[in-house]
């Protein structure tokens, strides 16, 4: 049990991973991972259904994520409360802002309202970002004491020890996948060396986020294994003390997988 893991962000129902997804889900059980959440991205995203694969169990969240934004309709908030009302395991994301994408104003207005969905619903937040955390607090600001007492993941965290605390003191955990794999991530680096170790959940963002020294290739969940092996050495902690907290925080966040056999967000 010490050596568990978790990957709390892997996109592993997309495409990519049709082809051999059991084998990927058994690589990354022989490399400790036993827990996987899946979040949500867009409506017609076909999704798997398992509550587990090779043993390991399968968390799954909803959410209208910006890199679609062309594709979402307003209209597709009223699937998202469908869906949080079918399953209630279901957190509310992969959701966020994006700098680098379309129709800032369409982004504003679906984030602001899948937030309401989760207070109304009192499910955690999976924030994505790119150019934005300061957009995303300002947004959230409102809605922050109403959220459940565990707020969230704001994924693929990577910025100064500052605003890391920022997010760590408004009750989120930082998402850490391979960024900090990265000698040049100095930023980064230094914030996970600094803040609390139960701030931290683990993630890989497969297929994407490839690791250093994995560059050019397919991101998968058992590259979980080499980002706790870097966190611990910048860290100075041993690898099982590490995985021990990192698994018990994830935990506490995601109490329950799905257990229905209609799963289909």
């Amino acid at each position: 049990m010490d050596n568990n893991l978790f990957d709390s962000h892997c996109h592993l129902d997309f495409e990519v991973f049709d082809d051999d997804r059991e084998e990927v889900v058994e690589r990354a059980y022989a490399a400790g991972v036993r827990a996987i959440f899946i979040p949500g991205t867009r409506r017609d995203t076909p999704r798997i259904r398992q509550q587990r694969i090779a043993s390991v169990e399968l968390y799954y969240g909803v959410g209208l994520h910006p890199y679609f934004i062309d594709e979402h309709k307003l209209g597709d908030i009223d699937w998202v409360e469908q869906q949080l009302q079918q399953h209630s395991a279901y957190w509310v994301g992969e959701i966020g802002l994006d700098k680098t994408c379309s129709d800032w104003d369409k982004q504003c207005k679906l984030f602001v309202r899948q937030v309401e969905l989760a207070v109304e619903h009192q499910r955690s937040l999976i924030l994505h970002h790119r150019n934005s955390q300061n957009d995303l607090l300002h947004h959230l600001k409102p809605y922050l004491d109403d959220l459940p007492q565990h707020k969230g993941i704001l994924h693929a965290f990577s910025g100064s020890y500052e605003q890391a605390q920022d997010w760590v003191s408004k009750g989120f955990k930082l998402g850490i996948g391979g960024t900090i794999t990265y000698t040049r991530a100095k930023k980064t680096r230094a914030a996970v060396q600094a803040v609390p170790l139960d701030a931290l959940v683990l993630e890989t963002d497969a297929p994407d986020m490839p690791l250093r020294g994995h560059q050019g290739q397919r991101n998968e969940p058992c590259r979980v294994a080499e980002v706790i092996s870097v966190l611990a050495e910048l860290r100075g902690e041993a690898y099982q003390d590490v995985a021990r907290q990192l698994w018990q925080t994830s935990r506490q966040l995601i109490p329950s997988p799905v257990t229905d056999d209609n799963a289909t967000c």
